[in-house]
């Protein structure tokens, strides 16, 4: 019946409803990535660099086994971007401490001036999107982005308590 007042469609599984919904996460990708793609044509980088640069950035210390689970790519492109980026002075790696043939991989301070750079023009946007959508709708975002998420990946996500949230 609160479908009916606030004018939201009940028929959100017609083909049209769908086929717009496929749109939007294509338009909404092209715009998000806008930015950052031009700021990584300056350096010769593209988006996998941009990937690369924002996990190890948010995984500390990462190993280079997790950052294929998370990325899905083959060693061999992996290898090609991670070289280019320590090369580059970007990223850093170290051996593992229990583990010496693990690789640990680090932001060093040139990396992470290029990521919060990268990161921060589309943190703004979705601050900016949030708040005009409200706190309902965003969470409503959150369970349809966690739903196209393949299963084996959504325990990444801290799950929501219920109630409003306090402080910062």
């Amino acid at each position: 019946m609160s479908d009916i007042k606030t004018g939201i469609n009940p028929l959100f599984l017609r083909e049209e409803e769908l086929r717009q919904g496929i749109e939007l996460l294509f338009f909404a990708y092209r715009d998000f990535t806008a930015e950052p793609d031009a700021i990584l044509g300056e350096y010769g980088f593209g988006r996998a660099h941009h990937r690369v640069i924002y996990f190890v950035g948010r995984h500390p210390g990462i190993t280079v086994s997790d950052l294929l689970d998370i990325l899905r790519i083959t060693k061999q492109s992996l290898s090609r971007v991670l070289g280019q980026l320590v090369t580059e002075k970007f990223i850093t790696q170290r051996p593992g401490l229990r583990d010496r043939r693990q690789r640990l991989l680090e932001l060093t301070e040139k990396g992470v001036e290029l990521e919060r750079l990268l990161t921060e023009r589309q943190r703004a946007r979705i601050a900016r999107t949030y708040r005009e959508a409200g706190a309902e709708a965003v969470e409503g975002f959150r369970k349809v982005m966690l739903g196209l998420v393949d299963e084996a990946d959504r325990g990444r996500f801290p799950t929501r308590a219920a109630g409003p949230r306090r402080g910062g």
